[in-house]
């Protein structure tokens, strides 16, 4: 569970105005001092991200972050951080001290984690503080809102227990490919080695695609792009081949038409986020000119080379696909755009380092602005003119 990718883990991020205990919550849920405790106002100041396991939920990520009400010019920046972690939070639990009962900043906390469709629970700590008779009247004004002293380690088991199954409620995970392949299917995986692939392992998309085949009782085969042919002749009755999008054009050629191909971007364009929105994004290319901004946005980071997908490949052959010379801008990791109405495409890679809820929000951030916005895969399978037979799989 510790060496499971934090894209492929829940985020659970702690929310609460400052010194209303999110912290000691945090270290007591886990079980360990990881987030530093003070009766300072404002002791936490950046999001402080704890990877574990929580049975029998499984792996998630906790997300400590700083007070909403904290001021000036440097508090400011804070909250502003804070927020930004909304964007990537499958779960909130909003902390409020007993002694100060903010109604108004709850409602407003609320208001934005309905804004990015985040399941949320409300914790009321410091009880062990109050008389018994001030702690049975808030409980009788608050339903369905959980008590707790974090200090004390009072009622954490429970509030843990109903964490689990309030997630599990709202949990919708959706296969990679083991809904697309039947029981005991084939998959011939293509794994180009060039100068991108990673010296001694292979990239994260398909270590993910080689689990999920495990996972659903599909057999996986993997072959470099230059064996791929003698495997084919090989292996048969072969369900689908998918392949590094990069190598489309040389794989299509090799791969019968009677097999099924596609690629690791477009099978986590739809395990990530919405592959239907990434196809229609690609319309958007026809419309193209020399004063057109795309932004190319990347989860990972990385050196980049001659050979680099991103910065490299996709420009180049968008540039000789419109015959334009078009503007591209680069964002990575979780820096994504606020300015998104200036620009008229964004280019997506496959969000292997992502959650899925990072891009379904960035998709409604983009949905919002009107701005198109496509995937790595889509977009070369549309330049390479086979889009559509990268489709029939999903359909």
């Amino acid at each position: 569970m510790n060496n499971t990718p934090n894209g492929n883990r829940k985020h659970i991020a702690i929310y609460g105005k400052r010194n209303v205990g999110k912290s000691s919550l945090l270290n007591a849920i886990i079980g360990q001092e990881i987030s530093l405790v003070s009766s300072v106002k404002g002791t936490t100041t950046d999001p402080v991200n704890k990877a574990m396991e929580l049975i029998p939920l499984g792996p998630v990520v906790f997300i400590d972050t700083a007070g909403l009400d904290d001021t000036g010019e440097l508090g400011e920046l804070r909250v502003k951080r804070s927020l930004k972690i909304l964007q990537r939070t499958d779960f909130a639990i909003y902390v409020m001290d007993i002694n100060d009962i903010d109604e108004k900043a709850y409602k407003n906390t609320i208001k934005n984690f309905k804004k990015y469709n985040i399941p949320y629970m409300t914790v009321i700590n410091k009880i062990d503080t109050v008389l018994e008779e001030k702690l049975e009247e808030i409980k009788n004004k608050f339903k369905d809102i959980i008590f707790v002293s974090a200090s004390k380690e009072e009622n954490i088991l429970f509030l843990k227990d109903e964490l689990i199954r309030r997630i599990q409620e709202d949990d919708k995970e959706i296969p990679i490919v083991g809904d697309l392949i039947p029981y005991n299917g084939k998959v011939v995986l293509v794994v180009p080695i060039d100068s991108e692939a990673p010296k001694g392992r292979i990239i994260l998309p398909q270590v993910q695609l080689i689990r999920d085949c495990l996972d659903h009782g599909i057999k996986s085969y993997v072959v470099r792009d230059t064996e791929l042919e003698s495997a084919l002749e090989d292996i048969k009755d072969v369900d689908l081949v998918v392949t590094d999008s990069q190598a489309f054009k040389r794989v299509s050629k090799i791969v019968p038409q009677n097999i099924k191909l596609t690629s690791f971007s477009m099978l986590l364009a739809r395990n990530k986020g919405d592959l239907n929105i990434f196809v229609d994004g690609i319309s958007k290319i026809k419309e193209l000119d020399e004063n057109s901004r795309i932004l190319i946005s990347e989860s990972c980071t990385h050196n980049h080379s001659h050979e680099d997908i991103g910065r490299v490949k996709i420009p180049r052959m968008l540039r000789k696909h419109t015959g334009k010379d078009l503007n591209f801008e680069f964002k990575m990791g979780h820096d994504f755009a606020e300015n998104l109405g200036e620009y008229d495409l964004v280019i997506h890679c496959a969000s292997c380092m992502l959650n899925r809820k990072t891009m379904l929000t960035r998709i409604d951030m983009c949905r919002e602005k009107n701005v198109n916005i496509t995937n790595y895969g889509v977009l070369l399978a549309y330049l390479t003119g086979i889009l559509n037979r990268t489709l029939e799989i999903f359909k």
